[in-house]
């Protein structure tokens, strides 16, 4: 009776372990194709959201903002440091330096870039985009990019060879280039996931200008 109790024990022992065992790989499991991006380069990208047209710069601190920005900015931008605000949006606030060389990620002006370094924030980029939980299914009405991620290594030209992702917190919405969003009825941003880019973003560029 010793020996059927131990092997019991035993049995019940290795079942335990293995539901752990499951319960933590489904925890991190990725949806496709995030699941295959993992131990590739990240690059966040600064972005400027947006553009008045050119025939209206001299007059810039007249242009009206479109509608979803001035909300954003009414609503305390999503939390997002000041010094991580696109230049020119607030009041008084100077527009962007012009520059020669005008490089853009998906028609976006890029105001700064990093590579993600640590492996961690890698792997919170990849738990952010590669879960359907994170975003809802609210419709998209604008597209007004604060931050790109590509996955993948850049290369001289942003946006090509990469797997990329716009982020646009003033629309609450993703878009993505290069692969398919895994999740096409879900692609806007709740606060939550709102915070975490965010967070994502302060580590990157240190919420300064």
């Amino acid at each position: 009776m010793a020996f059927f109790g131990e092997s019991t024990q035993g049995l019940l022992g290795l079942g335990a372990l293995a539901l752990v065992s499951m319960g933590s790989v489904g925890c991190k499991s990725l949806a496709p194709p995030f699941d295959a991006m993992r131990g590739q380069p990240v690059t966040v990208l600064r972005l400027q959201n947006y553009e008045p047209p050119a025939a209206a710069a001299p007059q810039a601190a007249s242009i009206q903002l479109p509608a979803q920005i001035q909300g954003w900015l009414t609503a305390g931008a999503q939390l997002l440091p000041p010094g991580l605000l696109p230049p020119g949006l607030l009041p008084g606030s100077a527009p962007a330096a012009p520059v020669s060389n005008d490089l853009r990620f998906h028609n976006f002006r890029i105001l700064g870039s990093t590579g993600l370094t640590a492996a961690s924030d890698r792997d919170e980029v990849l738990d952010i985009f590669g879960h359907q939980g994170n975003f809802d299914s609210r419709p998209a009405t604008c597209m007004y990019a604060e931050f790109g991620f590509a996955i993948g290594q850049l290369q001289a030209q942003p946006g090509v060879g990469t797997q990329d992702i716009l982020v646009s917190l003033s629309c609450e919405q993703v878009q993505a280039f290069n692969f398919n969003w895994p999740y096409p009825s879900a692609t806007a941003i709740p606060t939550d996931t709102a915070k975490r880019i965010v967070a994502i973003a302060q580590k990157a560029f240190g919420g300064g200008a």
